[in-house]
C-alpha cells in the first residue's frame, strides 16, 4: 500500500493536490481530518462552530443576516454543526477540483489564461460542493433539531459555573460539567451581577437569544 503512494505513478496526483487551485481544498481537508480525529478522543464538540452562536442572532426569526452567517443561510447550510457542513464542502471541493483540473491539464494555457481557468475551476467546485452539500444535511437536520430540544431539557435545572469575569443581564457565560469535554454555554441573570466562580443553577433557555437564564445555587435551594 504505501509502497504504491510512494511511486512515481502517483506524482501527478501529487502534483495537482498541492497545486493552485485544488491546494485550497487540500488544506481545508486535512483541517477537517485532524478536526474529527480530536473529535473523536472527545476533545472538542462537533458543534463548536454554531452558526447562531457566533453571529449571535436567531436561524428561526426570518432575517438572512449579511456575512458569513447569511452564506450559511442562503444555501440552506444551517440545522447541522457548521464543522459538518465545512468537511462534506472541503471534501467535494477537492474531488471537483481534482478532476476539473486533470482533465483541463492537457489545454496548456499559458499565464493569465491558465489562472482564469483555474480560479474558473475553484469557484466551480466550490459552487458545486456547496449545493450537493445542501442535499446531502437536509436528512440530518432533524436528527441535530430533536437533540438540541432533548439537551436543553436535560440541561435545565444543571448547576454551572460562571466562567466569565461577570454574568449579568447583558453578559456571562458559564460552564457546565457533563462528564466530558464540558459545555461552554451563553447565560445571562434576571438583573443580578455575578462573579467568575459563581456557581449558578440554569432555570430558563431564552430561544431567541439562544442563552440560559440563571439564578445562584444558593437562591435556588431556598426557593426548592
Amino acid at each position: 500500500m504505501f509502497a504504491i503512494l510512494l511511486s512515481k505513478e502517483m506524482d501527478p496526483f501529487y502534483q495537482i493536490i498541492t497545486a493552485y487551485p485544488t491546494v485550497l481544498f487540500t488544506v481545508g481537508l486535512l483541517l477537517a481530518v485532524v478536526f474529527w480525529g480530536i473529535a473523536v478522543l472527545g476533545l472538542v464538540d462537533i458543534g463548536i462552530l454554531d452558526v447562531a452562536d457566533a453571529f449571535d442572532f436567531d436561524i428561526d426569526a426570518g432575517t438572512v443576516p449579511d456575512g458569513v452567517a447569511g452564506v450559511v443561510l442562503r444555501f440552506h447550510l444551517d440545522g447541522v454543526p457548521l464543522t459538518i457542513s465545512l468537511s462534506f464542502i472541503f471534501l467535494l471541493g477537492w474531488i471537483f477540483s481534482y478532476f476539473g483540473v486533470y482533465f483541463c491539464e492537457g489545454l496548456n494555457l499559458f499565464w493569465p489564461l491558465g489562472i482564469v481557468l483555474e480560479t474558473g475551476i475553484f469557484f466551480l467546485s466550490l459552487f458545486m460542493a456547496i449545493k450537493i452539500t445542501s442535499f446531502l444535511i437536509r436528512p440530518l437536520k432533524p436528527f441535530f433539531k430533536h437533540l438540541q430540544k432533548h439537551s436543553i431539557k436535560v440541561l435545565i435545572g444543571k448547576t454551572a459555573v460562571v466562567r466569565t469575569l461577570r454574568l449579568d443581564a447583558n453578559f456571562g457565560e458559564v460552564y457546565l460539567e457533563d462528564g466530558e469535554a464540558g459545555l461552554v454555554l451563553k447565560a445571562r441573570s434576571f438583573g443580578a451581577e455575578y462573579k467568575k466562580g459563581d456557581r449558578v443553577v440554569l432555570v430558563e433557555y431564552n430561544k431567541e437569544k439562544n442563552n440560559y437564564h440563571v439564578v445562584i445555587e444558593d437562591e435556588f435551594n431556598k426557593n426548592v
